[in-house]
């Protein structure tokens, strides 16, 4: 018996039904360039649909890449930087570095997907982080002042702990926010307002703008101080200022980088709680993780580099004498340079193993022996003026022209016309 064409197509119905319902359930395939086994928040850092990702975790990775080598350079050169004042800023610059790792890292929690921990760590981080270079700028700042107005700057040491103390604030803020909405007020660790967010970071944009404001002190009037001294105030102003002209723009960067994102995370805020639009634009972590990387070049190109460039670099060499004699030659008197030029002249003379002109003085000094003495009229022979010849001819004439009295030829008369 053949079914009947109803049947036929309420079996058929059913299939499709039950087949949309499984397509339904699975799992949507994976982006290109992500495999099966990546997590749905992971593959951010794979998808080559969206280029964005992969593109800012690679300048993330070449950042971190770079500081760590250039931190290595100063590291084995610094037992080669004699100058102490030199010295003392590799310390600021190392911990800056270690920093400007930090954000690059900090940067890949903003790429992923949100979680509770890495919503933790987010919250966590970003603040001290930031209060660690901003800290690690403003010791440099100080030193630079204090260098430029001819002072001794604080130690590489002091200066570290310095930064350390005044990001470990930061620190304690960040800490107490995060135990007052989570642990205290049960809030998710994800569950903040972005209000909230900035405010926390209120004081690492504090110690960005003390440290602008004292390099572009030690860039403009060197530090504020006389110094005293006169010229040589005015050198060792001249010798710090393009470390400080760097410093400036490493922080007017930063200045700038900071009011663009705090303009687009709070206007982002504006638009999730307005009521045209419900939840937050996708573009809101993402943000954050760009201006994460950005800074961390920032600080990188404007501060970082140039301040190793201009502290390994050598210094010309000049020794201490020579400098000495350049500036003290001026000041003796002309009498006694032309008695030391007449001195230095008469000892090369008497040093001198060869005569002007051999064959001359031979014949000068047998007419000399035959003639016994020079009758130019004068009341006597010309006392002072060393013999023309100092031929070394061990014979009996050489021998006695050496031991007595030395003839002179008059002024007025030369060469052959003795004889």
């Amino acid at each position: 018996m053949a079914p009947s064409p109803a049947v036929l197509v309420l079996l058929s119905l059913l299939s499709c039904g039950v087949t949309q319902d499984t397509e339904s359930h699975l799992p949507p395939p994976p982006p290109r360039g992500c495999g099966p086994s990546v997590e749905p928040w992971y593959q951010v850092l794979c998808d080559l649909e969206s280029v964005w990702g992969v593109v800012l975790e690679t300048v993330a990775c070449g950042g971190a890449l770079t500081a760590l080598l250039l931190a290595l350079v100063l590291a084995n050169r610094l037992r080669f930087l004699p100058e102490p004042e030199r010295r003392c800023g590799v310390g600021p610059l190392v911990l800056l570095l270690a920093g400007t790792v930090g954000l690059f890292g900090l940067s890949f929690a903003f790429l992923v997907g949100r979680g509770e921990a890495l919503c933790v760590v987010r919250r966590g981080l970003w603040g001290p982080l930031f209060a660690l270079c901003f800290s690690c700028l403003l010791a440099q700042a100080l030193r630079l002042r204090r260098l430029a107005v001819g002072k001794r700057s604080p130690n590489g040491g002091s200066l570290t702990g310095l930064a350390v103390g005044l990001s470990l604030v930061q620190g304690v803020i960040s800490a107490e926010w995060l135990v007052l909405t989570v642990l205290r007020e049960g809030h998710a660790a994800c569950d903040y307002l972005p209000l909230d967010f900035t405010l926390a970071c209120g004081y690492a944009l504090g110690l960005l703008l003390v440290a602008a404001g004292m390099s572009l002190g030690v860039v403009l009037c060197g530090g504020g101080g006389d110094g005293g001294g006169g010229g040589r105030s005015e050198m060792v102003r001249r010798r710090w200022r393009c470390n400080a002209v760097w410093l400036f723009l490493s922080c007017l960067a930063s200045l700038l980088l900071w009011a663009a994102w705090l303009g687009c995370y709070l206007y982002n805020d504006l638009v999730a709680t307005s009521p045209l639009h419900r939840g937050r634009p996708d573009w809101d972590e993402p943000a954050l993780a760009v201006a994460l990387v950005t800074e961390g070049w920032v600080l990188l190109l404007f501060h970082a580099i140039p301040e190793a460039h201009l502290c390994l670099r050598q210094e010309p060499q000049c020794s201490a004498a020579s400098s000495q004699d350049f500036y003290d030659t001026p000041n003796q008197s002309s009498s006694q340079l032309q008695d030391q030029a007449y001195e230095d002249n008469e000892r090369q003379a008497q040093r001198s193993p060869f005569a002007d002109n051999q064959a001359f003085s031979v014949e000068e000094h047998s007419a000399a022996v035959r003639s016994g003495a020079y009758h130019n009229g004068l009341t006597g022979p010309r006392q002072g003026l060393a013999f023309r010849s100092h031929v070394y001819q061990p014979t009996e004439m050489a021998l006695l022209m050496n031991s007595g009295s030395i003839p002179t030829a008059p002024p007025n008369l030369t060469g052959r016309q003795l004889w």
